[in-house]
């Protein structure tokens, strides 16, 4: 760093016995230097006549001959006479008069707080800023306490502080900015789904007008879900919106504050009260808003188009789709599924599996992530929710919201996905994964995959890997299942409405393990 002004008369023109300016200034063959009077007086008081060095400390065999620096005179005549122009006793400029003192100096306007100017410790006006101690100090000061701190001129402090303060004043009015245009996206989306929904109203009227006699019942339904998602949206959306107005007003309270704070012209005053004005400058931090892709009612719109050429003995099933129209998660509420694998790691979910669910044929491993039958029964206590005649565990974790996990496994094993309250005793077939209306299921086994649900099978065309991938989605009611090698293949894709929490469930044939893989989260 380079040394301040305040600093070279630190070192040079100021007398270490003194310590005033040097007056007189005289150098000794140390190199150091005192005024005339200081250091012969006390060379002269010293009864050992030792001639030594106040400063270091070096000896002379005698009286060194002290003559007058031909340097340091002028810069120590120069700086009191910079002193004494500073001072304003020593020239008074009247009505229309100017004075040379002000030459280089700014006026301002009188401190409502003078006593506070001065050094505390001195009673010398504060013309110094130790960055070390962050606080005003005295020309005095600097030779006493806060020798050998770093020191500048108050007004050099006062430029940097005021820096920072642009550049936070900056950074609140490009929050502003940034807000308004957000502001601006949310009025559009408003807009979007109202016309959205009040076409796809009007055309669903006129389609099921022409069925009349068999969609009763279902007109009116279409139209409530489509005006209760309609409201949920918009809702939504204005909740938002009305956040981040609150925040730009604040933003807008706290720029206009520092801005005030920022015209202050007392130094002192400004640099005593900086740090309390930390917090305002400090920017909000808002949560991102996230907008969402254009939601589009006229996937309703085609549902019941297509339900208009239908025969009355297939309306159950087509009444199932413009439900799942209206209520599908990917659509009006969520992001899409993901595509790859590091976008399902961003919902990896760590699964435990429950000691008090597993089967005593089944030996737990690697902080019971890790399943494999045994021939020899485990000493596992009674509990209610254990299975007892199937080689079954379901995990500890429920598991609702959007999640993902995979499965090494080897032999024979049953993925599964399943309500707590699945039965666990008896030999009957409603406590296994594959035949319940409470799981849902995929088997696989060498090459043969198939999905199960409540007893009905479907085929699942291979190769299958040695590790699957499930994903859940739970609100969107999206349950998939992977094969996961280089790429993730789709083997099966359910979409239902799940009432609800779920758990990962698993159930291996004899001979066979399964084990739950440890997922990072990309970052």
């Amino acid at each position: 760093m380079e040394p301040t002004g305040v600093q070279v008369a630190q070192g040079k023109l100021v007398c270490a016995i003194c310590l005033n300016l040097l007056n007189d200034p005289v150098p000794i063959p140390c190199e150091h230097s005192y005024c005339r009077t200081c250091i012969q007086d006390l060379w002269n008081r010293d009864q050992r006549g030792i001639y030594s060095c106040p400063r270091c400390k070096k000896e002379f065999i005698s009286s060194p001959v002290v003559e007058k620096s031909g340097t340091l005179t002028p810069l120590g005549e120069d700086l009191n006479n910079a002193e004494l122009q500073a001072s304003p006793t020593n020239s008074f400029a009247g009505p229309k008069e100017e004075s040379a003192a002000f030459e280089k100096h700014k006026v301002v306007g009188p401190s409502r707080n003078l006593q506070e100017n001065n050094c505390s410790c001195q009673h010398e006006m504060k013309k110094i800023f130790c960055r070390t101690d962050q606080q005003c100090i005295c020309y005095l000061c600097l030779i006493g306490q806060h020798k050998d701190h770093e020191t500048v001129p108050i007004t050099t402090e006062r430029t940097e502080k005021q820096r920072k303060l642009r550049e936070s004043q900056q950074q609140l009015k490009q929050r502003i900015k940034e807000q308004d245009k957000e502001v601006k996206l949310l009025q559009q989306e408003v807009e979007t789904i109202n016309v959205s929904a009040d076409r796809a109203v009007e055309d669903n009227e006129k389609i099921i007008s022409g069925i009349i006699r068999l969609l009763r019942r279902r007109r009116y339904d279409v139209t409530q879900q489509i005006r209760s998602q309609q409201e949920t949206e918009v809702s939504r959306i204005k909740e938002h919106q009305k956040k981040l107005e609150q925040e730009i007003t604040e933003l807008k309270r706290k720029y206009a504050k520092l801005q005030q704070f920022s015209n202050t012209e007392d130094h002192t005053q400004f640099l005593q009260n900086y740090p309390s004005l930390s917090a305002l400058s400090e920017s909000t931090h808002s949560s991102s808003i996230n907008i969402r892709p254009q939601i589009n009612f006229e996937d309703v719109t085609a549902a019941v188009l297509e339900l208009k050429d239908i025969l009355e003995d297939i309306l159950r099933d087509t009444w199932t789709n413009i439900s799942l129209k209206l209520t599908d998660e990917d659509v009006l509420m969520s992001k899409p599924e993901p595509r790859t694998r590091p976008g399902f790691l961003k919902y990896s979910q760590e699964i435990t599996l429950d000691p008090n669910t597993v089967n005593r044929y089944m030996l737990l491993s690697e902080e019971n992530t890790k399943v494999t039958t045994t021939k020899e029964q485990q000493s596992y206590p009674n509990h209610p929710d254990r299975f007892i005649n199937y080689n079954q565990v379901l995990n500890r974790e429920s598991l609702t919201g959007r999640c993902y996990w995979e499965v090494k496994w080897r032999g024979g094993v049953v993925v599964a996905v399943s309500y707590k309250n699945i039965r666990r005793d008896g030999k009957s077939e409603k406590s296994l994964f594959l035949y319940n209306d409470k799981s849902w299921s995929l088997y696989c086994y060498k090459n043969c995959c198939a999905f199960y649900q409540n007893k009905l099978p479907t085929t699942v065309p291979g190769p299958i890997s040695s590790t699957l991938g499930v994903y859940l989605d739970h609100r969107a009611g999206i349950l998939s299942f992977y094969s996961v090698s280089k790429t993730m293949t789709l083997l099966r894709r359910v979409q239902t409405t799940f009432t609800q929490p779920l758990h990962a469930g698993i159930w291996l044939f004899e001979g066979s393990s399964a084990e739950f893989v440890k997922l990072k989260k990309p970052i």
